[in-house]
């Protein structure tokens, strides 16, 4: 099932995004995660918490797909 989440603003960092998904509390714990749990962003991974992510992009994370709108 793909889930939907909201780009409020022009971007939002893959940390940010995180943190508002409630998969980590802190951007410390994002870049703990992102450091042992693979990430793809676009069928690509991803590790770097700054990473802007915009409207139109895929995040796959923990066996669950996100579609940024």
């Amino acid at each position: 099932m793909i889930k939907e989440f909201k780009v409020t603003s022009e971007y939002i960092t893959l940390g940010q995004f995180l943190k508002e998904e409630s998969i980590v509390s802190s951007g410390g714990q994002a870049k703990w995660y992102l450091q042992e749990n693979p990430v793809l962003l676009n069928g690509i991974k991803e590790n770097r918490r700054g990473k802007k992510l915009r409207p139109g992009d895929t995040l796959e994370i923990a066996h669950e797909t996100y579609e940024l709108r």
